[in-house]
């Protein structure tokens, strides 16, 4: 299956706003998937002999929420027909008054015009790139079979002051229950009822002093002092720790589409931009000096 033109055109927005590049191509319907006029696409409408074809009933409706897509054809069509019909109506009442004539209005069609080149060309270039078979392929190549991130299984007492966080690790070197003095102390409602177990996590998917702490432990190792963090003082114990599977192809196949289509987007920008010959200037218009584009000084 080839990746829809709204997939790319996220894909596109995403990279072009990291890059400072205008590229507000936004999610919306699968216009340029719509049926080519023909036997399998009737006119279904004309407004002063244009016509509406069936294939754009089938892309409008493609740009509704969920629940309304859901709605029998029978019943969403002739509303949407209406909603084309009305659109076309008030496009034709600004062409009888000038506006297709006026500038602003001109640009603003201009850059729709680009809008959609820029999308049907990344989905030209990209969509035979990008299949299912190929982000498997991928997933075979940098994630099947092999080791995932290091995470620790480890526990927590939190609570609000330093004085109560050492009041617990001296309990616990007494040989103080550790899940027993949780449920007694923890202010954390999701793990004191578990005896402060967390689970396996990431490095990342914790606060930066918790992590460092829980990941510095040998494997039943308790903290010596208490460990600070924005949300209090916490006496950690690490449990062990281990080498996460890989994601299931099921769970990693979206991200790894998405970073399949931004890499291809890099490379078609790259190629586009190889062509063409580029000149900035400064922003009220003036031509930079040539110390403007030198490169600062190291340590500037």
């Amino acid at each position: 299956m080839v990746p829809s033109a709204v997939t790319f055109v996220r894909a596109a927005a995403r990279l072009f706003a990291v890059s400072a590049v205008a590229l507000p191509l936004l999610m919306g319907g699968a216009g340029a998937q719509g049926l080519q006029a023909g036997a399998d696409d009737p006119v279904v409408a004309k407004v002063n002999g244009q016509p509406i074809h069936l294939s754009d009933l089938r892309d409008a409706a493609a740009t509704l929420p969920p629940n309304a897509r859901g709605m029998p054809p029978q019943t969403l069509y002739p509303m949407l027909l209406d909603q084309l019909i009305d659109g076309q109506a008030l496009v034709a009442e600004a062409r009888k008054t000038g506006l297709d004539k006026d500038p602003a209005v001109q640009h603003q069609v201009q850059e729709a015009s680009d809008r959609a080149l820029e999308t049907a060309l990344l989905h030209k270039v990209i969509g035979p790139l990008v299949t299912d078979e190929a982000v498997r392929a991928r997933y075979d190549q940098d994630l099947a079979g092999k080791s995932g991130e290091l995470e620790v299984h480890a526990r927590h007492i939190l609570v609000a002051d330093e004085a109560t966080a050492r009041k617990v690790i001296a309990a616990l070197k007494k040989g103080g229950d550790f899940a027993a003095l949780s449920k007694e102390y923890s202010t954390d409602p999701g793990a004191k009822d578990q005896g402060g177990d967390l689970g396996f996590f990431k490095k990342d998917e914790m606060v930066p002093e918790f992590a460092a702490a829980a990941f510095a432990l040998k494997d039943g190792e308790t903290s010596a002092d208490p460990v600070h963090s924005q949300f209090g003082w916490h006496v950690i114990q690490t449990i062990e720790r281990r080498q996460a599977p890989p994601a299931p192809y099921e769970q990693a196949r979206d991200e790894l589409r998405q970073q399949m289509i931004q890499e291809n987007v890099q490379k078609a920008v790259a190629q586009a931009r190889a062509g063409l010959t580029v000149e900035k200037f400064n922003m009220d218009g003036s031509v930079p000096r040539a110390t403007d584009l030198a490169e600062p000084p190291a340590g500037k």
